[in-house]
């Protein structure tokens, strides 16, 4: 078994609470279907969000998920590097799998996939 860190991002097209809390569930689902990612084996995740997203906290689309309610989750700031992506939701998370580094499956979706052109597919 590894500790391993699984790393997603996507945009959103507005400062909107449902929309940002749609994005955040569909991110982690993508994330938890591309890595067969249980619950119980995942440590923790890290939610960061641009300085333009400030509707809702993100977690609250995790909490809502069968499973995910005891995982622990934290809710940040990006940098806000000018010109950096705008409108951007980002996922960190830590889990214990038997997969290799090069099995992970990291996630960008939507205008997110600029952010490691490498990784998306």
């Amino acid at each position: 078994m590894f500790v391993r860190g699984i790393r997603g991002a996507i945009t959103v097209e507005n400062n909107d609470k449902e929309e940002i809390l749609t994005a955040t569930f569909e991110l982690l689902n993508e994330m938890i279907n591309k890595n067969e990612i249980e619950p119980e084996d995942t440590s923790w995740v890290l939610i960061t969000v641009t300085h333009d997203l400030d509707a809702t906290f993100p977690a609250q689309a995790i909490r809502r998920m069968h499973g995910w309610e005891l995982v622990p989750l934290m809710c940040s700031l990006e940098i806000d590097v000018p010109g950096g992506l705008p409108k951007c939701i980002r996922l960190l998370m830590q889990v214990n799998t038997t997969k290799n580094q090069d099995e992970i499956v990291h996630v960008y979706l939507n205008e997110a996939k600029r952010l490691r052109p490498d990784l998306s597919s």
